[in-house]
């Protein structure tokens, strides 16, 4: 039978670490989501998120239009739009973004597009394959999933990383904050 102090010490021996893990995580997050990228990177890459139909879904749209921001202050700067088609989507995330960079003015010659990935690592391994050796980045996604790309794309060797945050649909902070510590410790320990 396990008695209160017992049961206190097990909680103490696993409640502690985790608070801790939360609190770095949650430090490192924060921290690159409020980095500004250089000017003139020669690359944004921007994360796909979900499409309903062919409408960008608001996590979406804050990457994309946090892109076009920059992209409009940084006109020698190409963008590779990054996201396949899952289900519920009538086209790739690849063309809903390049659809709405069109629509706001950019250029067709500064967008490439990646529309076979399904996962963070996928959006930046296949985004790599399109860019040159020393090219410098900045990888665009919300802000609480930034700090993990960043991680992969170092993984990937690209020369330069940096990141570009959008924010994070109000509706949605709690769900992706809470979903995000654990996949950092997966990408910490187990991805590539």
């Amino acid at each position: 039978m396990i008695t209160k102090k017992r049961l206190k010490t097990i909680t103490k021996i696993t409640l502690v670490p985790l608070i801790i893990y939360l609190i770095i995580v949650h430090s490192l997050i924060y921290q690159s989501a409020k980095q500004e990228p250089p000017e003139e990177v020669d690359y944004l890459i921007v994360l796909g998120a979900r499409v309903k139909g062919e409408m960008m879904t608001k996590a979406l749209l804050f990457r994309v239009e946090a892109a076009l921001e920059y992209l409009r202050e940084n006109p020698n700067t190409k963008v590779i739009a990054s996201g396949g088609q899952g289900p519920g989507e009538d086209i790739t995330e690849a063309e809903a973004m390049r659809r709405y960079f069109v629509a706001n003015g950019i250029d067709e010659d500064r967008i490439l597009l990646e529309d076979r990935s399904t996962t963070t690592f996928e959006n930046l391994s296949f985004s790599r394959e399109l860019i040159g050796e020393d090219a410098s980045v900045a990888i665009v996604s919300n802000d609480f999933h930034v700090y993990r790309a960043s991680i992969i794309g170092k993984r990937l060797d690209f020369a330069e990383v940096h990141t570009l945050a959008g924010r994070t649909p109000t509706i949605a902070i709690f769900k992706l904050w809470s979903r995000e510590y654990f996949a950092v410790a997966k990408t910490w320990l187990v991805d590539k």
